[in-house]
């Protein structure tokens, strides 16, 4: 893929803030008309630059009102297709990702109380070769951004 222009960051940037909005709409703020929009998204969308569009659903609305990090230290070494394997059909991982340091990973946790965030941390320690975690739950969000 070519490089991205101005234009197609500030396609993307309005894409990030209000990803249901009309190709006109967006050439409205970023100064095309509505089938330049067009072409430039079906580019970035052939090339991999935009993945697909998704829902967010405000978690606390659900009643998933407890968040934590986790890091999880393995016993010997574990591949990282190994570990995406042990948790990926675990709901309450939101995101997982392997890391430098002492931990092997660290997991994105949500659930709706503490008695469900200890039920979620005991599948996750029993579903790969773990030799401990450590929880860091959190008290409240100050910054959270799209990621554009």
């Amino acid at each position: 893929m070519d490089r991205l222009d101005d234009t197609d960051e500030r396609i993307l940037a309005a894409l990030t803030d209000h990803a249901r909005a009309t190709f006109a709409e967006i050439g409205e703020r970023v100064n095309l008309s509505a089938p330049a929009v067009k072409r430039r998204v079906d580019r970035m969308l052939d090339n991999g630059v935009i993945r697909g569009f998704t829902t967010v659903v405000d978690r606390n609305a659900l009643g998933w009102n407890t968040e934590a990090y986790v890091q999880v230290f393995c016993h010997g070494t574990i591949a990282p297709a190994e570990l995406r394997q042990a948790w990926v059909d675990i709901p309450e991982v939101v995101s997982a990702a392997t890391v430098t340091g002492t931990a092997d990973a660290i997991l994105h946790v949500l659930a709706r109380d503490m008695r469900h965030l200890e039920e979620a941390l005991e599948r996750i320690r029993a579903s790969a070769d773990i030799e401990r975690s450590e929880s860091i739950v959190v008290l409240s969000n100050i910054i959270e951004r799209s990621r554009v």
